[in-house]
């Protein structure tokens, strides 16, 4: 009774053989038991690993302020708190997103030049580039150092002008800044121009800003990218430059990007900001998504959980997993980043926003995670173990491969992928409500070991299936990787 295959790939055509109606969406109808086929004709994108976010300085509980006192890690936690934070947490990364003006905001006496605010705070991220093994940092301002800003500050405001000499001499002072980063032993990988250039916008908000932010109009953003990126690549021809870490392609500013050919080009991708949405979104709006998109990568560099959010933390887990796959897998996104590794334990949205919990020295703070010893850090299970097993199972550089499917079923997502090494690996998961059964033909027999992840439980060893089908029965709300060994 199985209607034909359905690919999961952009141009898929997606069923519901349970349903009498004919879906071009997804399957509203959600089954006990699926049909899969891994397929190598037709490999995909590559995918160049994940990224986090660091809080390398101090913010207020619920985003209210930034306080001088120093509340950072890895500068808060011991040394044997240290090597476990790398190794344990951050190893298997490939990004740290760096915030310039927020988490780096120490100033030069003019105001025109974005430092660190306490010594040995570049160390610190140098000693953990190198200690996690991430190749580097997305460099992404959160607001220009003050000198620049109409306000002559970091919370709020615009840039001061947009006569040519005034954007020519601020888009040198970024040069300068990624200068400073690369002689202090900090890779630089990607760079942006502002995070969320669309916050700030007196004309719609009238509310003060309480952390660093700096409000772009289109045609102010388009004069800086168009000087800035080309001085930023000269400087760094590796480097991928992303615009606009907020709408993606759809933004306006996008759109006078694409207008320019010569500034195009020097566009290496186009981020989008979900925040916590439902991983079906991914699904049912992926036209959007990737709409004018200039056949450029879209990707997401930003994820977390408000304290407003609807989702109750325990929801978190596989809408998180299922977010990595469906960004990969419908919009053929080359990463995905969440937004902290570790936030401090006086931080109200902690338990929303982070991997893990750290308690500064001296904090006597119990809203989450009481009995943390200071200068030490603990898992947030609620997203760690969601993004766990993609640091573990998932290579960087590899290339995923398309699997048809009979159905595309929102709480049952697959995704599978080739190592460089040439070896297959996949992800499964289920938030159905009941067991699963995955029936998953390979492109030929392979001896596969399986591990399970939940929101209880990380790496449960599964035993070794061996054949042209895997036979899986996934539980409720669990996670499985299967690879070759």
């Amino acid at each position: 009774m199985l209607n034909r295959l359905t690919r999961n790939r952009r141009e898929s055509t997606l069923g519901c053989f349970c349903c009498s109606l004919f879906l071009t969406s997804v399957a509203l109808c959600q089954s006990g038991q699926g049909m899969y086929t891994i397929r190598v004709d037709e490999p995909q994108q590559k995918i160049l690993g994940l990224g986090f976010e660091i809080q390398s300085d101090s913010i207020g509980s619920g985003n209210h302020g930034m306080p001088d006192e120093v509340i950072a890690v890895p500068h808060d936690l011991v040394p044997a708190e240290r090597i476990r934070f790398y190794h344990d947490m951050l190893h298997g990364f490939r990004y740290s997103r760096l915030a310039m003006g927020l988490y780096l905001r120490g100033l030069d006496a003019d105001k025109q030049h974005i430092l660190e605010r306490y010594p040995g705070q570049i160390n610190d991220l140098r000693e953990m580039m190198v200690q996690s093994g991430i190749e580097g940092f997305d460099v992404e301002y959160w607001s220009p150092a003050p000198y620049w800003k109409s306000n002559h500050a970091y919370e709020g405001g615009t840039i001061r002008s947009t006569d040519p000499a005034f954007v020519n001499a601020f888009t040198d002072s970024i040069v300068a800044d990624l200068q400073y980063l690369q002689a202090n032993g900090l890779h630089v990988s990607m760079w942006g121009l502002q995070n969320e250039p669309g916050i700030g916008d007196l004309t719609k908000d009238a509310t003060k800003q309480i952390y660093s932010t700096c409000f772009y109009s289109a045609p102010d953003y388009f004069a800086v990218m168009k000087s800035a990126a080309p001085k930023v690549r000269a400087l760094l021809p590796d480097v991928q430059i992303h615009a606009t870490s907020w709408l993606g392609p759809v933004d306006e500013r996008s759109a006078l990007i694409r207008q320019d050919s010569d500034l195009l080009r020097q566009i290496n991708a186009w981020t989008w900001h979900q925040i916590g949405h439902n991983s079906n979104d991914q699904i049912t709006k992926q036209s959007y998504y990737t709409s004018n998109s200039a056949n450029k990568p879209v990707y997401q560099n930003e994820f977390e959980y408000q304290p407003w959010s609807s989702s109750k933390p325990e929801g978190y887990f596989i809408n998180t997993a299922q977010s990595i796959m469906n960004w990969m897998v419908f919009e053929n996104s080359p990463t995905w980043f969440w937004l902290h590794a570790l936030k401090p334990v006086s931080n109200f949205e902690a338990k929303g926003y982070a991997l893990g919990f750290w308690r500064p020295p001296g904090d006597k703070d119990k809203i989450v995670e009481p009995q943390l010893a200071a200068g030490h850090w603990e898992y947030n299970p609620n997203n760690w173990n969601a993004i766990a097993g993609f640091l573990r199972y998932l290579p960087w550089d590899s290339i995923r491969l398309t699997v048809d499917e009979d159905t595309v079923r929102t709480d049952n997502r697959i995704m599978a992928w080739k190592t460089p090494q040439g070896k297959i690996g996949l992800a499964v998961t289920n938030r159905s409500g009941a067991p699963f059964e995955f029936t998953i033909k390979l492109p030929k027999a392979h001896s596969m070991h399986g591990s399970r992840y939940t929101i209880n439980a990380l790496n449960t060893s599964l035993a070794i299936q061996s054949g042209q089908y895997l036979h899986l029965t996934v539980p409720d709300q669990a996670i499985e990787f299967w690879t070759e060994p």
